[in-house]
Order: C-alpha cells, then sequence, then structure tokens
C-alpha cells in the first residue's frame, strides 16, 4: 500500500528541521543544547513507553525494576557531580521544578521578591507565568544597571520590609553571577528561604566555572537539564534540606505530575557523566567563547551593552538593537541567514515591549559542543555584521553560513554509542 499523503508531509517537515538545525543553521540560542549520541540512545528506549506514579521502590506500577535502578543512580549521580544531599530529578521541565518549590514556600496571597523581568527573571518567576498560576505577587528587586545585577543594598532593604514567603535569583539573561550570599543572609534573617533557578548556569556549576549557589546559602536550587547542561529536556531539584527536600517530593507527585517521562533518566543520566568527565574543560570553552563573541560583535560596531563589565561570565551576552530596527526585525533577518537568536528584553524596556524589545540575546553552549572555538564565533560576528549593518540580502549570507556550518556537525564533550551497544540501543530516527 502507498503511504498516505498526511504521513509524508510529516515525515518531510520533520526531515528539513533536522537537516536545517541540525547541519546548516548556527544555533546561538542560549536555553538550547544537543545531547551527545549515547545520549540521545539512551533517550530513544523503551522506558518511553512506560509509566512511573510516585518514587523508585514506592511505585503504584509494576514491571519498573529497571527504571527504579536508573533514577537512583541519577540521583546519586547527579548528588555527587553538584555535591548536594538530596535531588529530585522527577521535574519534567524548570518550570515545573520552579511550580513545586513555590507551592512548597508560599501560599495564594503571599509575596515573592524576584529579580526583574526585564533584567532577566525567567516568566514563571512572575505574575504572567508560574507565580501568577499559584496566586503568588510577585514583587521585583532593584536592578543596578550598571553592574547589570541584583542592587544588593536595595533588595536587602526590601527583603526587610516585606517579608515575603520567599526569594528568588537566578534568571533567563544570566550574564553575571547573582548576589547569593548576601541575598540569602538578607532572606534568613527574617526567617525565608531563598530559591536560586539555576537553568541556565547548571552546566557551568558542573564544570566548576561558576560556584553552586547552595554552597553560598541558597536552600534549594531549581534548574533545567537541557542548556549549559547538554541534557534531555527536563528539570531538577537540588537541596541539602531534608526536610524541604520531603515537603518538595511530596508536591511534585501527584499535584504537580503523574509519569515523569522516564526515558529523560538514562539520558540525563549519560550527561552527568559526561558532565563528570568533560565537564570542566566544556564549560570554560562555553565561557570563552561567549566572552570572544561578545568582544568580536562589539569589534563588528554591535553595540553590547555590558562591555564595561568584560562583557560576560557566562554563556550569553545580550545586544542593544534599537538602532538595527529592534529586536523582532534582527531575529528575523538572522534566521533569513540561518542564524538563530532570539529578541529579548533589555532592563530599560516596558514589560509590553515583549513583542519587539530592544535586544536580541546569544549563546555559546550548542555550538561549542559541535567544536566552535573563540575564532570561529568571530566569523559569526562578522555573517552578523553583513545581516544586520551592512544590509546585505539574508539569503546570500546564508550561503556562507551553510558552508561554515559543514565543520561542525559533530558532538564534541560527550560519548559515541559503542560499537558493543550499538545493538542493544535504538539510534534516534533523524530521518535524514
Amino acid at each position: 500500500m502507498s503511504l498516505p499523503e498526511e504521513l509524508l508531509r510529516v515525515v518531510e517537515l520533520t526531515r528539513a528541521h533536522n537537516r536545517w538545525r541540525r547541519f546548516e543553521a548556527i544555533n546561538l540560542i542560549p536555553s538550547e543544547n544537543v545531547m551527545s549520541p549515547l545520549a540521545e540512545a539512551a533517550y530513544m528506549t523503551d522506558m518511553m513507553h512506560r509509566y512511573a506514579e510516585g518514587k523508585p521502590k514506592k511505585r503504584y506500577y509494576q514491571g519498573l525494576i529497571y527504571v527504579d535502578e536508573v533514577e537512583l543512580l541519577l540521583m546519586d549521580l547527579m548528588s555527587r557531580l553538584f555535591k548536594v544531599k538530596y535531588v529530585e530529578p522527577r521535574p519534567i521541565s524548570g518550570t515545573i521544578a520552579n511550580a513545586a518549590v513555590f507551592r512548597v514556600l508560599g501560599k495564594p496571597g503571599d509575596k515573592a521578591l524576584i529579580a526583574p523581568v526585564q533584567a532577566g527573571a525567567h516568566v514563571s518567576h512572575t505574575r504572567f507565568g508560574t507565580l501568577g498560576a499559584l496566586g503568588i505577587e510577585h514583587i521585583e528587586m532593584p536592578f543596578d544597571q550598571e553592574r547589570w545585577n541584583v542592587d544588593v543594598d536595595k533588595a536587602t532593604k526590601m527583603i526587610e520590609s516585606v517579608k515575603p514567603a520567599f526569594v528568588t535569583l537566578g534568571g533567563s539573561v544570566y550574564m553575571f553571577p547573582h548576589p547569593t550570599k548576601e541575598i540569602a543572609q538578607a532572606a534568613h534573617s527574617v526567617g525565608v528561604k531563598l530559591i536560586h533557578d539555576v537553568a541556565h548556569v547548571l552546566g557551568l556549576i558542573a564544570g566548576g566555572v561558576w560556584s553552586n549557589p547552595i554552597h553560598e546559602g541558597a536552600d534549594v536550587i531549581t534548574s533545567s537539564t537541557h542548556k549549559t547542561f547538554p541534557g534531555p529536556q527536563g528539570g531538577v531539584i537540588m537541596t541539602d534540606d531534608e526536610e524541604l527536600y520531603k515537603e518538595i517530593s511530596r508536591v511534585i507527585f501527584p499535584w504537580f505530575l503523574s509519569n515523569h517521562h522516564l526515558h529523560r533518566l538514562p539520558a540525563t543520566a549519560v550527561t552527568a557523566v559526561e558532565m563528570m568527565v568533560f565537564g570542566e574543560e566544556y564549560a570554560r570553552q562555553i565561557v570563552k567563547n561567549s566572552v570572544a563573541f561578545a568582544e568580536a560583535c562589539a569589534e563588528e560596531g554591535f553595540k553590547v551593552p555590558t562591555e564595561h563589565l568584560g562583557f560576560t561570565k557566562s554563556h550569553m551576552f545580550v545586544i542593544d538593537v534599537r538602532n538595527l530596527g529592534g529586536g523582532a526585525k534582527a531575529a528575523t533577518l538572522l534566521e533569513r541567514a540561518n542564524i538563530i537568536v532570539n529578541k529579548n528584553l533589555l532592563p530599560w524596556d516596558p514589560p509590553e515591549a515583549v513583542k519587539d524589545p530592544s535586544g536580541i540575546r546569544l549563546g555559546t553552549p550548542e555550538m561549542t559542543r559541535l567544536g566552535m572555538k573563540e575564532g570561529d564565533f568571530k566569523e559569526v560576528a562578522k555573517f552578523m555584521r553583513e545581516v544586520l549593518i551592512d544590509g546585505r540580502p539574508p539569503e546570500e549570507v546564508r550561503k556562507k553560513v551553510v558552508e561554515f556550518r559543514k565543520n561542525f556537525v559533530e558532538v564534541k564533550y560527550g560519548f559515541s554509542v559503542p560499537e558493543e551497544l550499538e545493538k542493544e540501543l535504538t539510534k534516534i530516527p533523524i530521518l535524514l
């Protein structure tokens, strides 16, 4: 029988996406990465078909004897990697991780202090997202635009005055470490806990480039597992507080999820081992690339507002493109040239500018994992200049981008599938 037309269309679209994103486009979105071949193989296993309510050894379903062992192994690996006592790997996203912790520490009508939205707070930290869904009011801490960070003195006074249910640090525009120690001290002085969302910098922490906020006074960290930590999409919560860990675990199931997408577990475990082996080298290269890329963008004529601070200490930076038509236009033009970025609010933007903000956000995790070094990112800055400053047709530049991208198709800082395991593990069907 011939295949249905609809099926052929699905395959065609999937193949087109894979060719474009895996082999032809330069991805600079800081919140994205790619798994290693071995992690992908571990992801594409029978576990994706199974259901596991509850915790290991205490399930409501049978058939999970190996799933339980994988989950316990993952918890142990993450505990060792991040030097924390308790790991909750069941959240299926960073947002679900945040929701569980927020619900434990706050209740409807409470107040929470967060980093400013325009300065990088994730939507889940706000009234527009998870906090709003839980009925918790968000209050933004003062932001020091000169330092691109939370204003410690003003934030401390606000914590003492407001006495919120909890305080949240971390964000999705995160170029410099937030003042965990100082804010933790202020929060603890009024009897409230500090949550640090490390979704963007989890891999930098694993590699020792950034400090673990737990070791600086944060009570709990939340994260996704697929940004600078190059695993499958998912979430994780970590803490040294046993009582808090138990409360969070009781909330994860059954309030925020039932099954927790079991194929994530072996893939995340593989990634944890990879970060034990390659993490320091990978994290350091991510940051070196980020600084070199930001410097190159400034040299090519772009406005990098954190230049006076050494550009960045993380995997990302932002560019002010108000003089180039704004963030929406810049991101669209670059996409047509096969350079993938995202438009982003900058500190001076009002929240309603979200659809056409002043900036674009750029990151180096994925292309670093595919082998790019500092000099390669300087070439990318030139491509961007040709499109946005010189005004060359994006389709013209795209030809050069596609040719350039051919040099970067293999995952580094990770494991391939060993020959002896190829028959055991299902290869990812990329439909090429």
